[in-house]
């Protein structure tokens, strides 16, 4: 064996450890369909030719892949900094310029009905992990033609809940909804419970039977079925699978590493949600880093034993 075999075993070892390393963080994505969020309903519409008028206007302002990649409007490190790092007037991007086109203020966003009291929420998780969803609603006197300010939310949510349900690819939970009139907005934050990543989503809602806006009234919104996930994943920079999009730069639209996730310390990964859903089943449970160190540490023993083994034939 020649005396670069050694140097060459352990640079494939370091190669092997970088890839385990790199296999082990999960990123989650999705986006709420009932009530619909803007970027779903203008994902549902299709990007490159949206049927109603607020989402050819959000279009021409984000351009296409901001709404193929509607399943990723969050922030990698917010850890529940929300109010601190979105600025009023872009709660909708969660203050990133790809999205910019949600911000846009106007009273014909597609819209869904709405009344007060129970109803059941759902929010579509292409890539799903574990959190807490809350939901605000605008305050009374609400003008959708203004940019929307954190000041414009109710002071605490409505609706709260930490790992609820996962069925059929969407979580599903309970909120009561107060009493309102006329167009409102649903705020949402997902908030990550093993990472800082969060997602936000503003969803427009008519209370009562006036579904009109300063624009006249509005289209119903409509969630994208299965297929238009299917179709449009395609053209995705988000790998629906929890493992990529882009790093939020918005420089580019080539796909990148997600944020690197924050593991739970051993023995103390989080319980099954309840149901027995496992959330984090896109991205592996709280042990995964673990389970990948461990295999990649068995790697570098055998490169180092192969790396002895030739030293002493070439001495």
């Amino acid at each position: 064996m020649s005396a670069s075999a050694p140097r060459t075993a352990a640079a494939a070892a370091v190669a092997v450890l970088g890839v385990g390393l790199a296999a082990s963080p999960a990123a989650a994505h999705g986006s709420m369909t009932d009530p619909v969020s803007r970027v779903a309903a203008c994902h549902a519409e299709g990007p490159e030719n949206p049927k109603s008028a607020a989402c050819r206007a959000a279009v021409a302002a984000s351009g296409t892949q901001a709404f193929y990649d509607w399943n990723e409007v969050n922030i990698g490190d917010a850890a529940g900094r929300h109010r601190e790092i979105i600025p009023d007037g872009k709660l909708c991007s969660a203050g990133r310029d790809k999205y910019k086109g949600l911000d846009l203020p106007r009273g014909d966003w597609p819209s869904t009905p709405m009344k007060a009291g129970a109803h059941t929420f759902r929010y579509r998780a292409t890539a799903p992990h574990r959190g807490t969803f809350e939901l605000y609603v605008t305050k009374d006197g609400y003008d959708p033609s203004k940019p929307l300010t954190w000041a414009d939310l109710e002071d605490k949510p409505f609706a709260k809940v930490t790992d609820p349900k996962l069925v059929n690819g969407s979580y599903v939970f309970e909120g009561t909804v107060p009493a309102k009139s006329g167009r409102h907005l649903v705020y949402s934050i997902w908030q990550r419970s093993d990472s800082p990543e969060a997602f936000y989503t503003c969803s427009d809602v008519v209370f009562g039977a006036d579904g009109g806006g300063t624009a006249g009234p509005a289209p119903t919104a409509s969630a994208p079925t299965e297929q238009q996930i299917a179709e449009g994943a395609e053209k995705s920079t988000v790998d629906h699978g929890g493992h990529g999009g882009d790093d939020h730069s918005d420089a580019s639209a080539e796909p990148k590493a997600a944020p690197e996730a924050v593991p739970s310390a051993p023995g103390n990964a989080p319980a099954p949600a309840s149901g027995g859903q496992n959330l984090a089943a896109t991205g592996g449970d709280g042990t995964t880093p673990y389970v990948a160190a461990g295999g990649v540490a068995v790697l570098a023993a055998g490169a180092a034993l192969l790396f002895g083994a030739a030293r002493r034939r070439a001495s």
